[in-house]
């Protein structure tokens, strides 16, 4: 089944469930991590949820709340109303996504969702909308217990008898079930490595569809035998998984970005955007690439960025600016090629969106663009024109993301002071790690 129309109002939703004899209502969330939460609820308490929430305990939800204060209501947001076909027919679901809020009946400040919204919030007090258009990629394995790679094909190849091309045209036709539109469909670099791009739109719509993506992703493989997997990089010596984030703002139907007088077609609104996310890069690249593994994907020689510059055509660059097109205005955009498809995309968009806005009211002065390729470029040659290197761990992000005023402003106070937390726990835990390239190394000569 797929909507004609998104419902406006509580009665659409109702109606809905009554015309397709919906038998539940999924209500889903996401924690401060970005890992999708949620729960069931029968027709019968739907009127209620819609009325006034759905209480749960948040204690054990991740950055929610000590247990002594645990109680959050969840909205449903009904402009996410939507059917889940991959569910069982004879027993048709629905799934909206929610907005938490504390019993006294204020948004929570730890909901990803009510950041990204606060967010794109002051970009609308500017007279700005936020739109991006992130390209999600990930690896098919025969199960979540090892790496084994299932084909070998490479950028846009057809590889004959492809089941992984099957599956992911089952993806493509569910997400578009669900109204995500998608744009491209295809393998990607790496062995066993596949990508699935979605139409660019505003980004807590966006948000939500990252999140239900991946979702989508792993529920059909699963069907299909398969294992999906986000992880940024699964497989020494090949290629990680980017989201490399196009973005943009518009101001009404006008694309701020564009300016056909300036150099390379880009406004000065867009200069000064790119300016801010330069000079933010390394305290973001926690939120954008938080994972004790993401920093394996960022090393030079895997088409990965590791410096911090802006480029036309380069794709060495953490920046691209693609070429504009005469007649297609409205797609002027930039490419911010460090998140990983593991990132909460509701905090990574929330803190991109903050950088550049910054760099638009301070009308940051953006430097001139890398044109060489800046893999082979000397240390000395990199510093004379100025190039920094992002993050080379997670703990020299995080330092970076804690003296970050911007980060914790765009983020707040209560879900800043868990993530870093948080995060300081992953590397303490993962530093004590014994890994096996130290046996394979070391035990037989030490």
């Amino acid at each position: 089944m797929k909507l004609e129309s998104k419902p406006k109002t509580k009665k659409d939703v109702i109606d809905l469930v009554k015309k397709h004899k919906i038998k539940s209502i999924r209500l889903w969330f996401t924690d401060v991590l970005g890992f999708l939460k949620g729960f069931t609820i029968t027709v019968n308490e739907l009127k209620r949820a819609l009325d006034d929430g759905m209480g749960f305990d948040g204690s054990s939800i991740e950055g929610f709340a000590r247990i002594e204060e645990s109680d959050m209501i969840a909205r449903p947001d009904l402009s996410t109303f939507a059917f889940l076909s991959w569910e069982s027919k004879e027993r048709p679901v629905a799934r909206m996504f929610c907005d938490i809020y504390t019993p006294d009946g204020k948004p929570f400040e730890g909901d990803p969702r009510y950041i990204l919204k606060k967010n794109l919030a002051k970009a609308a007090r500017l007279g700005f909308t936020y739109y991006v258009g992130p390209e999600l990629e990930y690896f098919y394995f025969n199960n979540p217990k090892n790496a084994v790679i299932l084909d070998r094909g490479g950028y846009f190849d057809l590889t004959p008898l492809d089941i992984a091309q099957d599956v992911r045209q089952q993806t493509v036709e569910i997400l578009e079930s669900l109204g995500i539109i998608v744009e491209y469909s295809h393998h990607e670099v790496a062995s066993s490595q596949h990508e699935i791009d979605l139409r660019y739109s505003d980004a807590l719509s966006m948000a939500d569809n990252v999140m239900t993506y991946r979702l989508v992703v792993k529920e059909v493989a699963q069907q299909r035998g398969l294992h999906a997997t986000f992880m940024p990089k699964p497989i020494f010596g090949i290629n990680g998984s980017g989201m490399h984030t196009h973005q943009s703002l518009f101001k009404g139907k006008k694309n701020a970005f564009f300016d056909k007088k300036k150099k390379y077609c880009i406004s000065d609104i867009a200069s000064h955007f790119i300016a801010g996310l330069l000079k933010h890069a390394g305290e973001l690249t926690s939120i954008t690439n938080q994972w004790v593994n993401s920093y394996k994907r960022l090393v030079v020689g895997y088409e990965a960025p590791v410096y911090i510059c802006w480029a036309q055509m380069n794709r060495s660059a953490l920046i691209r600016v693609p070429m504009y097109k005469p007649g297609r205005e409205k797609s002027m955009r930039i490419e911010y090629r460090v998140p990983d498809p593991a990132c909460n995309p509701y905090l990574a968009f929330s803190v991109m969106l903050a950088a550049g806005l910054e760099g638009i009211e301070k009308k940051y002065s953006l430097s001139e663009p890398a044109n060489d390729n800046i893999y082979k470029m000397t240390e000395e040659e990199r510093k004379r024109v100025r190039i920094k290197a992002l993050p080379e761990d997670l703990l020299e992000s995080i330092k970076l993301t804690e003296k970050s005023d911007l980060v914790k402003k765009a983020l707040g106070d209560t879900l800043f002071d868990f993530f870093i937390r948080n995060k300081k726990m992953e590397w303490d835990e993962y530093k004590a790690q014994v890994t096996q390239y130290e046996i394979t190394k070391y035990l037989p000569v030490l």
